[in-house]
């Protein structure tokens, strides 16, 4: 016997009334979860002071078994992998960690980063700045190098990507220097020794000195690069900055650490950022964690478990974390390679 259409839209109704039921008993868990966090890191800084030498050995503790990981996983996959020649050389990065990741991230149609395009220089010139997941740190001394940065860290989870970052910065050094000399001896030639020595003068307009000024400093003076597990580390709580980057970085943290791990990474740069500062973001889309769910055990777990979705990450950081304004930087975006067109945000501290 069907049932007449009443009890059908009844019955909708009351399908639908358990629905909204559960996605706000959902929704109520999550805000809880998020405030939980946020407290959390905000409660580590002044309730760390203490046992900050037993915290540290069980930091050192957690990174050294969370970096077992990936290697154990290597030496898995590389002992399954005798059947296979393509399989024999293949590398894990569960950290998203590639090698020669910027050699596929700028196409061969431009000369450098089109995300470069999109940022303020207002944000960079003369500031504090962090590069969060740097990699080899060709970004980051692009940045330091078209900006002005007073100074600007890069850190990333890998000790091979950092290496690889102190190589390329020493190249960049090089190749400043050889320019510097170039122009200095193509300049002094036809000069009288009146002007020479005013040019020469370390005295700049503004008192500053040759020294301080961040476009005569040397780029090593400007840029440095250290290994740290910026969601568990405690080495960087007394610094502040003006500006912090974190591209494309959020999948990685998100599928490794979790929703816990990922509101730990939007709390604790909330707290490093000076009054006022901006925090730059590109989060990948969630098709992006589909395809490296499986790089790791952590990572297939994590994605099974994972609740909040990059596209609810501007909300929270507004609502939950604090900050005041965002900026989508997007539209301004061209020139990136496939699979790159990722959304930039600028949040306001």
């Amino acid at each position: 016997m069907k049932p007449s259409e009443c009890e059908s839209e009844r019955m909708g109704r009351d399908n639908d009334q358990k629905k909204d039921k559960k996605k706000r008993k959902r929704s109520r868990e999550n805000d809880k979860n998020i405030e939980k966090v946020v407290a959390n890191e905000e409660k580590k800084v002044p309730t760390q002071q203490k046992p900050k030498q037993e915290n540290e050995k069980s930091i050192e503790k957690v990174v050294a078994n969370e970096e077992k990981v990936p290697i154990e996983q290597k030496q898995k996959q590389q002992g399954n992998c005798n059947q296979s020649k393509k399989k024999k050389n293949q590398e894990v990065y569960p950290f998203g960690n590639y090698r020669n990741y910027y050699g596929y991230r700028i196409s061969n149609d431009t000369d450098e980063d089109p995300r470069l395009k999109v940022l303020k220089k207002e944000w960079f010139q003369g500031k504090d700045c962090l590069d969060i997941g740097c990699n080899s740190g060709i970004m980051t001394i692009h940045i330091a190098k078209k900006f002005g940065c007073r100074s600007i860290l890069g850190v990333d989870i890998d000790s091979s990507r950092i290496e690889d970052a102190h190589w390329h910065l020493r190249k960049f050094v090089r190749m400043q220097n050889s320019a510097k000399s170039s122009e200095k001896n193509s300049s002094s030639e036809g000069k009288d020794g009146a002007h020479g020595s005013v040019e020469q003068s370390t005295s700049l307009s503004n008192g500053e000195t040759k020294a301080d000024n961040p476009e005569t400093k040397d780029l090593s003076q400007i840029v440095s690069f250290q290994k740290e597990n910026f969601v568990l580390t405690r080495n960087l709580d007394e610094n502040r900055y003006d500006t912090i980057l974190c591209l494309s970085v959020t999948k990685w943290v998100h599928l490794n650490w979790g929703d816990d791990g990922l509101i730990t990474l939007f709390s604790k740069i909330w707290r490093l950022l000076q009054p006022g500062g901006i925090f730059v973001m590109e989060p990948q889309p969630w098709k992006s964690y589909e395809n490296n769910r499986r790089v790791s055990e952590t990572t297939a777990m994590n994605y099974r478990k994972i609740v909040l979705r990059p596209d609810s990450f501007q909300e929270i950081l507004l609502d939950k974390i604090g900050f005041r304004t965002v900026e989508d930087l997007t539209s301004s975006l061209s020139g990136a390679s496939k699979g790159f067109d990722r959304q930039i945000l600028a949040f306001q501290k």
